[in-house]
């Protein structure tokens, strides 16, 4: 024990002297001896501490407190060594401060006590954390036995609440924007629904009211009271908020007891005073205490609910009484605040509402307001906004509110009764109805649907309701508004008896009830109107008109008055002046003043004011007082609508005027006038279907509601037919116009429309290829014209038609003979000064001599001339009937150049010389297109017709007009086109390329573009691309496009030509037949394509045309060879006899073949050069002629015939198979044998020719000679595998193998030599039905003969070439009774149908 304590005393004096080590080796060997020495343990952690062996040190000092809980010096030590670490261990070092204060206050040491409490809450402060610290204070708060003890030496605790609160705000305050932060990268997070649960989570969790509330407990300082009562009811109204509905209850009136506290002690929190407001739930305003309000004036001055309240309680509609004034004595007098005039009381009310957007009260004394101002739109507008913000506190407070919102509801019932009434009375009904179903005696609501079924003219079932509210609330306005309806039921008497008594109870003078009087006069003034209807007493001054002027005088902006005063000036005072300014008074008063807004708007269109019209129109529309509501007896008001579409189609605003006439409709479905309306909307719009429908429902409006009714009706008849034209359905349009000129003959419009449209039809029929319909078109068109002419001689569009339609037969040239000339000749000499056609006659020479010199001749040539002349004179009257209107002139000046181009077309060609007498129409014309760019220099059609024109005159213009025409319009493919040909005769290969290119990309189906490549590629030398580009202008052209025609054809024929085998079937020479066909309707003196067009016909076995074609086209060359006496038309006419000698050889008309072919080798004889032209002209006719000598049995002439043909080709092999077979026919033993002379010659210098083998062959079997079959067997079998033989070959070497195999059967018998044939004729060509038919003929199976027919059923045209012949006996073959049937329809002069037929 000594030793125990000599080491303690060491370790004493070991840390006095600093030496911690030594210190610590001493108590250490002491708590060897003793683990419970207390100061052992309080030396060794006291020489750990020194040393910042924290973790040793606390071990010791905790050791110590366990041997000696109630010794301070191992607590202090504790403490100390906590101290020295800061915040790290602040934790253990409120235990321990907790602890050391304890064992302080049991011995009653407050200073020792106090300093440790204050050295731990100071470092807590400094250095630890709010929760820490936090923790610290709590030790402050009453309730804590160290409070009660050191009680006056620390701070008060409303001090220590206040830090506390401070403390959890902040930590709130982080919480949740910390978890917003978090929540809302969420996926799927809404802002506003996070916000809302964190805020949950938070606050209902929160301390911050209970140590607001201590705080209020505790402190003795008012204003700090004050502060956290505001910042009590803040939290528990924020708390009120975000909590569910279901946990509101409790809550809310916890925030209504706060918030009164507050207003009972008149503190100016806002929110407090809010509440109170705000959440008195009450039926009337009245209901509110006006001290209170009054107060809240005074506290809030600036607040938006203030300034509301201050307007209204001084305003005149205010259920309080004014606030009587407290002065005693002038000064007080003098100083008093002037009132507010209604204006500044309105402007104040508006920015008070717009500074307090969440006030419930402001927007219910706002909407009355406005009630009382009969500003509708704007009440309706504020009670909505009001009743959302209701519905909103409701869901805040968890309060009903329900008195609030009803109140809500009648404003914007009662506002949406009369605001564009009646568009909003089923939601106006609604409301009321929902009032009306919680408080049956609600009088406002009652009144409500009582207007609104006096609006829907329900008037007893207005009536019962309003006589419901009078039982309820006794008003002299619902009094007067029974009594109207009464008068408006039928009972004027009653109605207007009643009204009269209701008049001693109102007072102009007074705000309150001076519209209401005024509407009572104007009410029983209309009363009496409609009592008595005669003129008398409607003029009477001292009845409804001294009513109406009462009206007025009690209130000057009553509107209705104005209106019926209008009616009265119109119609019965018969002054239109006082009458306009009453209705536009009734209308600037109100735009519900229909009746007025209509006489306005009729007056304002009678004078063409129709931006007046507009304005009108679209204020009532705007009125909402047109549709009625669902279910109502009152009709609709369409004419707004109607006017608006008027005025719009005016204006050429098509889309609108489609809706306003469509919206008219809605209305009024039977308004005949708003149909036809649409229709012509829809048609100027290009919607023309739907304008077709418009007019025919308006027709059959017509129908239905007959001419008493609608008046006049035939314009919809007339816009039908223009619809129709637009469509491009003339003969509909023309019977349209037909009928409208029947019942209105001398309407300019129509006849000129129904002319115009014939001309329209004319070439429209002309692009067909309906020729014939065409010149029909013309001939009515003719006879319109005419009619026309009688009483309207100087209109453009009747001489500019008349210039077309004699155009139209200069296009159409075989119907040229039906020119009627003496019905032109007399339309354009009457009343008419003929000098005047002299126009441009310097260029032209053309006049009015000249046409009559142009009708002399009978020709084609001369008709056409008096056409194209005609056409001119027509075209310069146009101009004279135009001289003074520009525009029109341009288009007459543009109309008499084309016709000038025309002539000039029509008389010398596409291409004419350059003679000055040649290029007279041409100048013209250049002179004609000038003048109208002179006029309408910006027309890019002008310049492009000045580029056409003179393309051969002046290149140089020629290029400047294309490109001024592609400057205005670049999207112009027809300008495109002429500019690339413009380039292909300058020679310009790669301009005139981009040019047709760039055509086809403006218009792929413009077929002059496609002509013009076409043309190029044949410059080019590309006959198959130029070939195919014609063929797809073809297709895609009109009927009358002659150089495409031409172009097409001619081409076609090269092809023909060039590779016959391109062309397998007739069906292949169909189009270019259909082209030739054409293009002879449109030009008949082009002989060129009349005889190609014969030569096509002949390919398709049309022999009689052929001839016919023929015979007029030599006519007319030897006519045009007599005039001329050109070689080139001497051989032409040559090549044409010989065609005419092969023609009517086919026919079998061998007399006249003959002579032809002698004509044609007599006018080829004397031409001294030698081409390949006369060559074939000539063979043609040697072989014709030889042909036809042959069939008439002159064998020697026929010889003759071919030996001029052996001569002409240079002994052709087939000229000379042909001679043969004549000498052979000629049966003669000499001329046999020359054939056979012939024929081995022929072969010898031709071995192989297909032909002579055959006739030699032939002639072998014939004279029966074995040993020239034997030498021409070898090379019958080698043809058999050739692939150039045609299918006819290939049948006739088969036949004579045949032959030679039955006469010559050789080792075999006859019929197995014969099958062997048939059987090698199947091998070598088992895709042709002739070895098949040959091998069923030698048998009696019957599947030869089915597989023969298969072949050559797909062998017939258009798959192949099989003929009918062939056909047919490929089902005679088959032995069954209907394919002989079938055999004989297709071949009826074939023997092998019959024969087995009659064997069936």
């Amino acid at each position: 024990m000594s030793a125990s304590k000599a080491a303690l005393k060491a370790a004493k004096g070991a840390l006095d002297a600093h030496d911690y080590e030594r210190a610590i080796e001493n108590a250490t060997k002491v708590l060897k001896e003793d683990p419970q020495s207390y100061h052992a343990n309080v030396f060794l952690g006291l020489a750990f501490e020194k040393q910042s062996r924290n973790d040793e040190s606390e071990k010791a000092y905790t050791a110590a407190t366990a041997v000696k809980p109630n010794d301070p010096l191992a607590w202090q030590g504790l403490i100390s060594l906590y101290e020295q670490q800061g915040a790290r261990l602040l934790h253990r070092y409120h235990d321990v401060a907790v602890r050391l204060a304890h064992l302080f206050m049991h011995v009653d040491d407050k200073t020792r006590c106090q300093t440790v409490v204050d050295k731990y809450t100071d470092l807590a402060r400094n250095s630890g954390s709010r929760s820490q610290y936090k923790q610290s204070l709590e030790m402050l708060l009453p309730g804590n036995d160290l409070y009660d003890y050191l009680q006056g030496r620390i701070p008060h605790p409303s001090h220590t609440y206040a830090r506390l609160s401070e403390i959890v705000e902040q930590d709130e305050k982080e919480r949740i924007n910390h978890e917003i932060g978090q929540r809302r990268t969420r996926l799927g997070a809404r802002i506003d629904q996070v916000t809302v649960e964190v805020k949950r989570e938070v606050l209902q969790n929160s301390d911050l009211e209970a140590l607001y509330q201590h705080v209020i407990d505790w402190t003795d300082d008012h204003e700090t009271r004050r502060l956290y009562e505001e910042r009590l009811l803040q939290h528990a109204y924020d708390t009120l908020v975000a909590i569910p509905v279901a946990q509101k209850a409790s809550k809310r009136e916890e925030v209504v007891r706060l918030a009164r506290g507050l207003v009972i002690l008149k503190h100016p929190f806002l929110l407090a005073w809010k509440i109170s407001l705000e959440w008195h739930d009450v039926e009337g305003i009245e209901e509110l205490d006006v001290g209170l309000l009054r107060e809240y004036i005074e506290f809030f001055t600036e607040d938006g609910l203030a300034k509301v309240l201050k307007s209204y309680l001084g305003s005149e509609i205010s259920v309080f009484p004014k606030q009587l004034s407290i002065a005693e004595d002038d000064e007080n007098e003098d100083s008093k605040a002037p009132s507010l005039t209604a204006e500044d009381r309105l402007i104040l009310m508006t920015d008070g509402v717009e500074d307090s957007p969440s006030s419930i009260l402001a927007r219910r004394i706002m909407g009355e307001y406005y009630l009382h101002l009969d500003e509708y739109e704007s009440a309706a507008e504020t009670a909505r906004k009001g009743r959302r913000q209701a519905a909103l506190e409701a869901k805040i407070s968890g309060l009903p509110l329900q008195n609030i919102i009803d109140a809500i509801d009648l404003i914007l019932g009662t506002a949406l009764v009369q605001y564009q009434a009646p568009r909003h009375h089923p939601e106006a009904n609604s409301l009321f109805e929902g009032v009306l179903a919680r408080k049956p005696g609600n009088s406002s609501a009652l009144v409500g649907i009582g207007l609104i079924f006096e609006e829907q003219e329900e008037f007893e079932r207005a009536m019962g309701f309003l006589v419901r509210a009078e039982r309820h609330t006794p008003s002299i306005r619902i009094r007067c508004e029974a009594a109207w309806c009464k008068a408006l039921n039928g009972d004027y008497a009653t109605g207007c008896s009643e009204l009269e008594e209701c008049l001693p109870s109102l007072s102009a003078s007074d705000p309150r009830t001076k519209t209401l009087k005024a509407q009572t006069l104007y009410r029983i003034g209309m009363c009496m109107w409609n009592l008595d209807d005669s003129k008398a007493s409607r003029r009477d001054r001292n009845k409804a008109y001294a009513r109406f002027i009462s009206s007025l005088q009690a209130d000057m902006n009553f509107a209705p008055s104005y209106t019926s005063l209008g009616i009265y000036y119109t119609d019965y005072a018969k002054d239109n002046g006082r009458a306009r300014k009453c209705f536009q008074k009734a209308f600037e008063l109100s735009s519900s003043e229909v009746v007025a807004a209509e006489r306005l708007a009729q007056s304002f269109a009678k004078t063409s004011e129709w931006d007046l019209v507009e304005i009108v129109a679209q204020r009532v529309v705007e009125s909402g007082k047109l549709r009625p509501p669902p279910g109502s007896k009152r009709k609709g008001i369409s004419w707004p609508f109607a006017a608006l579409g008027v005025v719009q189609l005016t204006n050429q605003d098509y889309p609108n005027s489609i809706v306003s006439f469509q919206s008219a409709l809605r209305i009024s479905p039977k308004d005949y006038y708003s149909w036809v309306g649409l229709g012509e909307s829809y048609q100027y719009s290009g919607r023309y279907i739907a304008a077709t429908k418009a007019f025919e429902q308006a027709q059959q409006l017509e129908q239905e509601l007959g001419a008493e009714v609608l008046g006049d009706t035939w314009f919809s008849k007339y816009m039908l037919a223009n619809v129709k034209r637009e469509l491009g359905e003339y003969d509909a349009a023309i019977v349209g116009y037909e009928e409208v000129l029947a019942l209105r003959r001398k309407e300019y419009g129509v006849s000129i429309a129904s002319l115009q449209t014939l001309i329209e039809s004319a070439w429209h029929n002309l692009e067909l290829g309906f020729f014939g319909r065409a010149i029909e078109s013309v001939q009515k068109a003719l006879n319109v014209a005419k009619d026309l002419s009688e009483w309207c001689k100087d209109a453009f569009n009747l001489w500019k038609s008349v210039g077309d339609l004699c155009s139209v037969y200069t296009y159409i040239q075989s119907y040229i003979d039906k020119f009627p000339f003496q019905d032109i000749y007399s339309l354009l000499k009457d009343d008419f000064d003929l000098e005047s056609y002299n126009l441009l006659a310097e260029f032209d020479d053309m006049g009015w001599a000249a046409f009559e010199a142009s009708a002399t001749g009978d020709s084609a040539a001369s008709v056409l001339e008096c056409c194209s002349s005609a056409a001119i004179l027509a075209q310069k009257r146009a101009v004279s009937c135009c001289a003074h209107d520009p525009y029109a002139g341009a288009v007459a000046w543009y109309n008499l150049g084309w016709a000038e181009h025309r002539a000039h077309v029509c008389q010398y060609g596409e291409v004419s010389p350059r003679t000055p007498a040649s290029l007279r129409y041409l100048k013209a014309s250049v002179q004609c297109f000038k003048r109208a760019i002179e006029l309408e220099a910006g027309n890019s059609d002008f310049w492009n017709a000045l580029g056409i024109v003179t393309t051969q005159l002046n290149p140089r213009v020629a290029q400047h007009s294309f490109v001024r025409s592609l400057y205005i319009n670049d999207k112009n493919a027809g300008t495109w086109t002429n500019l690339g040909i413009f380039y292909l005769f300058e020679g310009d290969v790669q301009l005139a390329n981009d040019a047709f290119t760039r055509a086809q990309s403006v218009d792929p189906d413009h077929a002059q573009a496609w002509l013009g490549q076409g043309l190029l590629a044949a410059q080019l030398g590309e006959t198959a691309e130029a070939r195919n580009l014609f063929t797809h202008a073809f297709e895609i052209s009109n009927a009358s496009a002659t150089q495409i025609l031409r172009s097409y054809a001619f081409s076609m024929l090269d092809h023909l030509l060039s590779s016959p085998g391109a062309f397998k079937d007739n069906a292949s020479l169909l189009q270019p037949l259909l082209a030739l066909r054409q293009l002879s309707k449109l030009s008949v003196s082009d002989l060129l394509s009349s005889h190609i067009r014969s030569l096509f016909q002949e390919r398709t076995g049309d022999q009689e045309n052929v001839s016919q074609g023929l015979m007029s086209v030599c006519s007319a060359l030897e006519a045009e060879y007599e005039m001329s006496e050109s070689n080139e038309t001497l051989a032409r006419f040559a090549q044409a006899k010989a065609d005419l000698s092969r023609s009517l050889l086919a026919e079998g008309n061998f007399d006249n073949a003959v002579d032809n072919a002698e004509t044609a080798l007599d006018l080829s004889a004397d031409d001294d050069q030698t081409n390949t032209a006369r060559d074939k002209t000539r063979l043609s006719a040697y072989l014709s002629a030889g042909l036809a000598r042959y069939y008439q049995g002159s064998m020697d002439r026929s010889i003759e015939m071919f030996k001029g043909a052996l001569g002409a080709t240079q002994e052709d092999p087939d000229i000379i198979c042909l001679l043969s077979q004549v000498l052979w026919a000629k049966e003669g033993d000499a001329e046999r044998s020359i054939a056979r002379d012939q024929l081995f010659q022929c072969i010898e210098k031709h071995p192989g020719h297909v032909g002579t083998t055959l006739l030699l062959s032939a002639i072998a079997v014939l004279d029966d000679d074995r040993d020239t079959i034997d030498a021409v067997f070898d090379d019958l079998q080698q043809l058999r595998s050739r692939d150039d033989l045609s299918p006819q070959q290939h049948q006739q070497l088969g036949q004579l193998l045949n032959a030679i195999a039955t006469l010559y059967p050789g080792d075999k018998d006859q019929s197995s030599a014969r099958m062997s044939d048939a059987a090698t004729t199947v091998m070598l060509r088992p895709s042709q039905p002739y070895g098949w038919t040959q091998m069923a003929g030698l048998t009696d199976d019957t599947r030869p003969a089915e597989t023969a027919l298969l072949i050559a059923v797909r062998k017939a045209p258009p798959r192949g070439e099989l003929s009918a012949g062939d056909l047919s006996e490929a089902f005679a073959g088959t032995r069954k009774g209907y394919d002989a049937q079938r055999s004989i329809m297709l071949a009826p002069w074939m023997s092998s149908g019959w024969k087995t037929l009659s064997k069936v």
